[in-house]
Protein backbone atom coordinates (compact mmCIF):
# COMPACT_ATOMS: atom_id res chain seq x y z
CA UNK A 1 0.00 0.00 0.00
CA UNK A 2 1.73 3.64 -0.61
CA UNK A 3 2.22 5.53 1.91
CA UNK A 4 -0.14 8.58 2.10
CA UNK A 5 0.86 11.87 2.92
CA UNK A 6 -0.49 13.43 6.12
CA UNK A 7 -3.44 15.71 5.87
CA UNK A 8 -3.13 19.50 5.77
CA UNK A 9 -4.47 22.02 3.94
CA UNK A 10 -1.46 24.17 2.52
CA UNK A 11 1.92 23.59 0.64
CA UNK A 12 4.65 23.35 2.75
CA UNK A 13 7.05 24.99 1.01
CA UNK A 14 6.70 27.13 -1.62
CA UNK A 15 8.83 25.84 -5.04
CA UNK A 16 10.83 27.86 -6.76
CA UNK A 17 14.19 27.50 -9.27
CA UNK A 18 16.38 28.50 -6.42
CA UNK A 19 14.65 26.07 -3.91
CA UNK A 20 14.52 23.34 -6.12
CA UNK A 21 18.60 24.07 -7.28
CA UNK A 22 19.90 23.94 -3.63
CA UNK A 23 17.94 20.86 -3.15
CA UNK A 24 19.29 18.80 -5.68
CA UNK A 25 22.73 19.69 -4.94
CA UNK A 26 22.16 18.98 -1.05
CA UNK A 27 20.72 15.72 -2.22
CA UNK A 28 23.50 15.10 -4.62
CA UNK A 29 26.23 15.71 -1.51
CA UNK A 30 23.50 13.60 1.52
CA UNK A 31 23.46 10.49 -0.09
CA UNK A 32 27.20 9.47 -0.39
CA UNK A 33 27.52 11.28 3.53
CA UNK A 34 24.74 8.80 4.29
CA UNK A 35 26.00 5.57 2.72
CA UNK A 36 29.03 6.67 4.35
CA UNK A 37 27.43 6.92 8.03
CA UNK A 38 25.61 3.92 7.74
CA UNK A 39 28.25 1.88 6.91
CA UNK A 40 30.62 3.10 9.19
CA UNK A 41 28.35 2.40 12.32
CA UNK A 42 27.03 -1.02 11.38
CA UNK A 43 30.84 -2.51 10.31
CA UNK A 44 33.04 -0.44 12.53
CA UNK A 45 31.15 0.81 15.61
CA UNK A 46 28.33 -2.08 15.82
CA UNK A 47 30.55 -4.69 15.52
CA UNK A 48 33.29 -3.43 17.49
CA UNK A 49 31.07 -3.33 20.32
CA UNK A 50 31.15 -2.30 23.36
CA UNK A 51 31.55 -3.45 27.28
CA UNK A 52 27.78 -2.89 27.48
CA UNK A 53 26.12 -5.67 25.78
CA UNK A 54 22.43 -5.71 25.08
CA UNK A 55 22.38 -8.43 22.67
CA UNK A 56 24.09 -10.91 24.51
CA UNK A 57 21.70 -10.70 27.62
CA UNK A 58 18.47 -10.66 25.25
CA UNK A 59 20.31 -13.80 22.79
CA UNK A 60 21.45 -15.75 26.14
CA UNK A 61 17.71 -15.52 28.00
CA UNK A 62 16.24 -16.98 24.45
CA UNK A 63 18.34 -19.64 24.71
CA UNK A 64 17.82 -20.62 27.88
CA UNK A 65 14.02 -20.48 27.47
CA UNK A 66 14.45 -22.60 24.42
CA UNK A 67 16.69 -25.18 25.99
CA UNK A 68 14.22 -25.61 28.96
CA UNK A 69 16.08 -23.65 31.46
CA UNK A 70 14.26 -20.96 33.78
CA UNK A 71 14.77 -17.62 32.03
CA UNK A 72 14.78 -15.32 35.20
CA UNK A 73 17.92 -16.98 36.72
CA UNK A 74 20.03 -14.05 36.97
CA UNK A 75 21.51 -12.59 39.95
CA UNK A 76 19.93 -9.09 39.75
CA UNK A 77 22.62 -7.11 41.74
CA UNK A 78 25.04 -7.26 39.99
CA UNK A 79 25.74 -4.20 37.82
CA UNK A 80 25.55 -6.44 34.15
CA UNK A 81 22.68 -5.49 31.46
CA UNK A 82 19.75 -7.68 33.02
CA UNK A 83 16.91 -9.48 30.82
CA UNK A 84 14.03 -7.70 31.44
CA UNK A 85 11.75 -8.78 29.18
CA UNK A 86 8.45 -10.36 30.05
CA UNK A 87 7.64 -13.39 29.15
CA UNK A 88 5.17 -12.47 26.30
CA UNK A 89 8.27 -10.72 24.96
CA UNK A 90 10.31 -13.75 25.36
CA UNK A 91 8.17 -15.46 23.22
CA UNK A 92 7.77 -12.95 20.99
CA UNK A 93 11.39 -12.90 20.61
CA UNK A 94 11.97 -16.69 20.42
CA UNK A 95 13.15 -16.73 16.69
CA UNK A 96 16.01 -15.19 17.37
CA UNK A 97 17.40 -17.71 19.51
CA UNK A 98 16.44 -20.24 16.71
CA UNK A 99 19.52 -18.78 15.21
CA UNK A 100 22.76 -20.81 16.69
CA UNK A 101 25.47 -18.99 15.57
CA UNK A 102 25.79 -16.24 17.84
CA UNK A 103 27.55 -14.07 15.61
CA UNK A 104 25.52 -14.60 12.80
CA UNK A 105 22.50 -13.90 14.97
CA UNK A 106 24.34 -10.91 16.47
CA UNK A 107 24.93 -9.71 13.19
CA UNK A 108 21.78 -9.99 11.25
CA UNK A 109 19.85 -8.12 14.63
CA UNK A 110 22.12 -5.35 14.06
CA UNK A 111 21.39 -5.17 10.36
CA UNK A 112 17.31 -5.56 10.89
CA UNK A 113 17.38 -2.32 13.44
CA UNK A 114 19.45 -0.51 10.98
CA UNK A 115 17.32 -0.92 8.21
CA UNK A 116 14.47 -0.59 11.08
CA UNK A 117 15.87 3.05 11.54
CA UNK A 118 16.38 4.16 7.90
CA UNK A 119 12.66 2.43 7.24
CA UNK A 120 10.99 4.78 9.81
CA UNK A 121 13.22 7.93 8.36
CA UNK A 122 11.53 6.73 4.74
CA UNK A 123 8.43 6.63 6.08
CA UNK A 124 8.37 10.11 8.11
CA UNK A 125 9.72 11.94 5.48
CA UNK A 126 6.58 10.51 2.42
CA UNK A 127 4.35 11.56 6.37
CA UNK A 128 5.72 15.23 5.83
CA UNK A 129 5.04 15.30 2.10
CA UNK A 130 8.68 14.88 0.26
CA UNK A 131 9.37 12.33 -2.30
CA UNK A 132 11.93 9.70 -0.98
CA UNK A 133 14.14 11.08 -4.06
CA UNK A 134 14.27 14.62 -2.50
CA UNK A 135 17.28 15.89 -0.22
CA UNK A 136 15.39 15.08 3.10
CA UNK A 137 15.32 11.30 3.06
CA UNK A 138 19.02 11.30 3.14
CA UNK A 139 19.61 14.42 4.86
CA UNK A 140 17.05 12.68 7.82
CA UNK A 141 19.69 9.41 7.51
CA UNK A 142 22.98 11.65 7.97
CA UNK A 143 21.65 13.53 11.21
CA UNK A 144 20.19 10.44 12.47
CA UNK A 145 23.17 8.31 12.03
CA UNK A 146 25.56 11.33 13.85
CA UNK A 147 23.15 10.55 17.11
CA UNK A 148 23.86 9.41 20.37
CA UNK A 149 20.40 7.36 19.98
CA UNK A 150 21.20 5.99 16.71
CA UNK A 151 24.86 4.78 17.57
CA UNK A 152 24.23 3.94 21.28
CA UNK A 153 21.11 1.64 19.93
CA UNK A 154 23.80 -0.38 17.04
CA UNK A 155 26.53 -0.48 19.17
CA UNK A 156 25.17 -1.54 22.12
CA UNK A 157 22.68 -3.99 19.32
CA UNK A 158 19.75 -3.69 21.27
CA UNK A 159 16.54 -3.85 19.46
CA UNK A 160 15.10 0.41 19.83
CA UNK A 161 15.56 0.59 16.07
CA UNK A 162 13.02 -2.53 15.70
CA UNK A 163 10.59 -0.10 18.11
CA UNK A 164 10.91 3.14 16.29
CA UNK A 165 9.79 1.37 12.92
CA UNK A 166 6.70 -0.01 15.49
CA UNK A 167 6.41 4.07 16.78
CA UNK A 168 6.44 5.52 13.29
CA UNK A 169 4.36 2.52 11.70
CA UNK A 170 1.81 3.36 14.58
CA UNK A 171 1.57 6.78 13.24
CA UNK A 172 1.42 5.68 10.06
CA UNK A 173 -1.24 3.29 10.38
CA UNK A 174 -3.42 5.86 12.71
CA UNK A 175 -3.08 8.83 10.05
CA UNK A 176 -4.23 6.15 7.32
CA UNK A 177 -7.35 5.48 9.30
CA UNK A 178 -6.17 1.59 10.26
CA UNK A 179 -7.00 2.48 13.61
CA UNK A 180 -7.04 -1.72 14.87
CA UNK A 181 -3.82 -1.77 12.77
CA UNK A 182 -2.51 0.78 14.29
CA UNK A 183 -3.39 -0.64 18.27
CA UNK A 184 -1.71 -4.39 17.08
CA UNK A 185 1.65 -2.40 16.62
CA UNK A 186 1.99 -0.28 19.52
CA UNK A 187 0.81 -3.60 21.32
CA UNK A 188 3.66 -5.25 20.03
CA UNK A 189 5.80 -2.53 21.20
CA UNK A 190 4.24 -2.63 24.38
CA UNK A 191 5.15 -6.17 25.08
CA UNK A 192 8.50 -5.02 24.69
CA UNK A 193 8.63 -1.92 26.39
CA UNK A 194 5.79 -1.54 28.68
CA UNK A 195 7.13 2.49 28.31
CA UNK A 196 5.12 2.80 25.36
CA UNK A 197 1.94 1.70 27.08
CA UNK A 198 0.62 5.50 27.62
CA UNK A 199 0.41 6.47 24.27
CA UNK A 200 -2.38 4.06 23.37
CA UNK A 201 -4.32 6.35 25.80
CA UNK A 202 -3.99 9.42 23.14
CA UNK A 203 -6.05 8.20 20.69
CA UNK A 204 -9.39 8.05 23.94
CA UNK A 205 -9.45 11.49 23.05
CA UNK A 206 -10.84 10.86 19.26
CA UNK A 207 -13.24 8.78 20.74
CA UNK A 208 -11.73 5.42 19.28
CA UNK A 209 -11.16 2.76 21.43
CA UNK A 210 -10.58 0.10 18.87
CA UNK A 211 -6.59 1.22 18.84
CA UNK A 212 -5.90 1.08 22.57
CA UNK A 213 -8.12 -2.17 23.20
CA UNK A 214 -5.86 -3.85 20.52
CA UNK A 215 -3.08 -2.33 21.98
CA UNK A 216 -3.71 -3.87 25.41
CA UNK A 217 -4.96 -7.34 24.42
CA UNK A 218 -1.74 -7.84 22.37
CA UNK A 219 0.68 -8.12 25.43
CA UNK A 220 -2.26 -9.31 27.58
CA UNK A 221 -2.59 -12.37 25.05
CA UNK A 222 0.89 -13.17 24.31
CA UNK A 223 1.77 -12.87 28.22
CA UNK A 224 -0.99 -15.78 28.57
CA UNK A 225 0.38 -18.10 26.32
CA UNK A 226 3.80 -17.79 27.16
CA UNK A 227 3.34 -18.30 30.77
CA UNK A 228 2.71 -21.69 30.95
CA UNK A 229 5.73 -22.83 28.81
CA UNK A 230 8.22 -20.19 29.60
CA UNK A 231 10.32 -22.20 31.77
CA UNK A 232 10.42 -20.21 35.13
CA UNK A 233 8.25 -17.68 34.47
CA UNK A 234 7.05 -16.69 37.80
CA UNK A 235 10.89 -15.21 38.04
CA UNK A 236 9.37 -12.46 36.24
CA UNK A 237 6.89 -11.24 39.14
CA UNK A 238 9.49 -12.30 41.95
CA UNK A 239 13.27 -11.46 40.83
CA UNK A 240 12.30 -8.55 37.52
CA UNK A 241 9.33 -6.50 39.03
CA UNK A 242 11.34 -5.47 42.25
CA UNK A 243 14.45 -4.85 40.36
CA UNK A 244 12.40 -2.34 38.01
CA UNK A 245 11.00 -0.39 40.87
CA UNK A 246 14.73 0.30 42.16
CA UNK A 247 16.51 3.21 41.24
CA UNK A 248 19.94 3.10 39.97
CA UNK A 249 22.69 6.01 40.87
CA UNK A 250 24.71 4.72 37.91
CA UNK A 251 24.13 5.29 34.07
CA UNK A 252 20.66 6.53 34.70
CA UNK A 253 19.63 9.96 33.50
CA UNK A 254 16.36 9.57 34.51
CA UNK A 255 14.96 12.54 37.15
CA UNK A 256 14.81 9.92 39.67
CA UNK A 257 18.23 8.71 38.53
CA UNK A 258 19.52 11.83 38.78
CA UNK A 259 18.33 12.81 42.50
CA UNK A 260 19.48 9.37 43.33
CA UNK A 261 23.09 10.24 42.28
CA UNK A 262 23.29 13.30 44.17
CA UNK A 263 21.64 11.95 46.77
CA UNK A 264 19.20 15.50 46.57
CA UNK A 265 16.54 16.10 49.41
CA UNK A 266 12.84 14.40 48.56
CA UNK A 267 11.50 18.26 47.80
CA UNK A 268 13.83 18.38 44.62
CA UNK A 269 12.47 15.55 42.86
CA UNK A 270 8.60 16.10 43.40
CA UNK A 271 9.17 19.43 42.59
CA UNK A 272 10.92 18.27 39.26
CA UNK A 273 8.48 15.72 39.18
CA UNK A 274 5.37 17.73 39.31
CA UNK A 275 6.90 20.17 36.62
CA UNK A 276 7.07 17.16 34.08
CA UNK A 277 3.56 16.40 34.95
CA UNK A 278 1.49 19.67 34.91
CA UNK A 279 3.74 20.63 31.95
CA UNK A 280 2.28 17.04 30.18
CA UNK A 281 -1.16 17.37 30.99
CA UNK A 282 -1.53 21.05 30.55
CA UNK A 283 0.56 20.60 27.54
CA UNK A 284 -1.69 17.52 26.23
CA UNK A 285 -4.63 19.47 26.53
CA UNK A 286 -3.43 22.61 24.90
CA UNK A 287 -2.64 20.21 22.05
CA UNK A 288 -5.91 19.15 21.04
CA UNK A 289 -6.84 22.23 19.67
CA UNK A 290 -4.07 21.85 17.11
CA UNK A 291 -6.03 17.66 16.31
CA UNK A 292 -8.18 19.23 13.76
CA UNK A 293 -5.60 21.14 11.78
CA UNK A 294 -2.63 18.81 11.57
CA UNK A 295 -3.22 15.43 12.35
CA UNK A 296 0.28 14.81 12.27
CA UNK A 297 1.85 17.16 14.56
CA UNK A 298 -0.98 16.57 16.85
CA UNK A 299 0.34 12.85 17.06
CA UNK A 300 3.78 13.26 17.08
CA UNK A 301 3.88 16.12 19.21
CA UNK A 302 2.02 14.66 21.65
CA UNK A 303 3.37 11.37 21.63
CA UNK A 304 6.60 12.41 22.21
CA UNK A 305 5.32 15.06 25.21
CA UNK A 306 3.95 12.04 26.63
CA UNK A 307 7.07 9.74 25.96
CA UNK A 308 9.31 12.28 27.30
CA UNK A 309 7.50 12.15 30.23
CA UNK A 310 8.13 8.74 31.04
CA UNK A 311 11.27 8.93 30.43
CA UNK A 312 11.70 11.46 33.06
CA UNK A 313 9.87 10.10 35.90
CA UNK A 314 10.34 6.42 35.15
CA UNK A 315 13.31 5.00 37.82
CA UNK A 316 15.81 4.37 34.45
CA UNK A 317 16.23 6.70 31.90
CA UNK A 318 18.54 5.98 29.14
CA UNK A 319 19.85 8.42 26.92
CA UNK A 320 19.32 6.19 23.61
CA UNK A 321 15.32 6.37 24.48
CA UNK A 322 15.85 9.94 22.55
CA UNK A 323 15.07 7.91 19.31
CA UNK A 324 12.05 7.69 20.30
CA UNK A 325 11.87 11.49 19.80
CA UNK A 326 13.77 11.76 16.70
CA UNK A 327 10.11 11.58 14.36
CA UNK A 328 8.99 15.62 16.50
CA UNK A 329 12.02 16.69 14.02
CA UNK A 330 9.89 16.31 11.26
CA UNK A 331 7.28 18.74 12.64
CA UNK A 332 9.37 21.55 11.73
CA UNK A 333 8.61 21.41 8.42
CA UNK A 334 4.59 21.57 9.04
CA UNK A 335 2.93 24.97 9.34
CA UNK A 336 2.85 24.91 13.19
CA UNK A 337 4.58 22.75 14.95
CA UNK A 338 7.17 23.27 18.52
CA UNK A 339 10.23 22.91 16.43
CA UNK A 340 9.87 26.00 15.17
CA UNK A 341 10.93 27.42 18.05
CA UNK A 342 14.81 27.69 19.28
CA UNK A 343 14.65 26.03 23.05
CA UNK A 344 13.12 22.69 20.91
CA UNK A 345 16.07 22.51 19.08
CA UNK A 346 18.49 23.60 21.75
CA UNK A 347 16.48 20.57 23.97
CA UNK A 348 17.28 18.41 20.87
CA UNK A 349 20.83 18.78 20.75
CA UNK A 350 21.05 18.47 24.72
CA UNK A 351 19.66 14.87 24.32
CA UNK A 352 20.89 13.97 20.68
CA UNK A 353 23.98 14.72 20.56
CA UNK A 354 27.11 12.29 21.54
CA UNK A 355 28.86 14.67 23.16
CA UNK A 356 31.83 14.17 26.06
CA UNK A 357 32.04 16.81 28.41
CA UNK A 358 35.23 15.68 30.17
CA UNK A 359 38.25 17.46 30.26
CA UNK A 360 41.33 17.48 32.68
CA UNK A 361 40.96 20.43 33.98
CA UNK A 362 37.07 19.57 35.07
CA UNK A 363 37.03 15.87 35.06
CA UNK A 364 34.40 15.52 37.68
CA UNK A 365 32.01 18.42 35.95
CA UNK A 366 32.34 17.42 32.75
CA UNK A 367 31.73 13.92 33.55
CA UNK A 368 28.31 14.86 35.44
CA UNK A 369 27.50 17.57 31.99
CA UNK A 370 27.75 14.02 29.57
CA UNK A 371 25.72 12.39 31.78
CA UNK A 372 22.79 14.16 32.64
CA UNK A 373 22.47 16.84 29.81
CA UNK A 374 20.07 14.75 28.26
CA UNK A 375 17.82 14.85 31.29
CA UNK A 376 17.92 18.83 30.85
CA UNK A 377 17.31 18.70 27.58
CA UNK A 378 14.42 15.89 28.47
CA UNK A 379 12.87 18.74 31.21
CA UNK A 380 13.53 21.28 28.51
CA UNK A 381 11.83 20.12 25.64
CA UNK A 382 7.93 18.87 27.59
CA UNK A 383 8.25 22.59 29.18
CA UNK A 384 9.01 24.12 25.13
CA UNK A 385 6.28 21.70 23.93
CA UNK A 386 3.76 22.60 26.59
CA UNK A 387 4.62 26.25 26.34
CA UNK A 388 4.36 26.37 22.70
CA UNK A 389 0.74 24.67 23.18
CA UNK A 390 -0.59 27.03 25.75
CA UNK A 391 0.58 30.34 24.07
CA UNK A 392 -0.01 29.39 20.58
CA UNK A 393 -2.98 32.00 19.52
CA UNK A 394 -6.73 30.50 19.13
CA UNK A 395 -6.89 33.09 15.79
CA UNK A 396 -3.99 30.53 14.35
CA UNK A 397 -6.63 27.53 14.32
CA UNK A 398 -8.19 29.72 12.13
CA UNK A 399 -5.38 30.14 9.93
CA UNK A 400 -5.45 26.29 7.91
CA UNK A 401 -9.21 25.44 8.15
CA UNK A 402 -10.09 22.09 8.80
CA UNK A 403 -10.86 21.24 5.10
CA UNK A 404 -8.65 17.67 5.09
CA UNK A 405 -9.59 16.46 1.76
CA UNK A 406 -6.13 17.78 0.25
CA UNK A 407 -3.19 16.04 0.50
CA UNK A 408 0.05 17.49 1.19
CA UNK A 409 2.23 18.23 -1.79
CA UNK A 410 5.06 16.22 -2.25
CA UNK A 411 8.36 18.00 -2.64
CA UNK A 412 11.45 17.11 -4.41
Amino acid sequence: MPLACSRVSTPLLTSSPAASSISRVVRVGAWPLAVTLVIHAIAVLAVEGSPTDDFTTVYSAIRRFLDGVPVYNEVYHHVDPHYLYNPGATLLLAPLGMITNFTLARGLFILANAAGIIASLAILTRLVGHKLSGALFPLSIVVAFCTEAVRSTLVFSNINGLLLLALVGFYWLWLSNRRGAAGLVLGLAIVIKPMFAPVAVIPIVQRCWKTPLMAALVPAVLNLVAWPIIPGAQGYLTEVAPYLKITRDYANVSLPGLTTYFATPPVVFWSLAVVVAVSVILGGLALLRLMRIDDFTWLVTTTTLVLTGVYLLSSLGQQYYSLMLIPALFTALRPSSAFHTTPAWLAAVMFLAPLDWATHEWPTLGRWFTLFLPTMGWLMLVVTIAAWAISRPKASDKLHPPHTDKKVIAHD
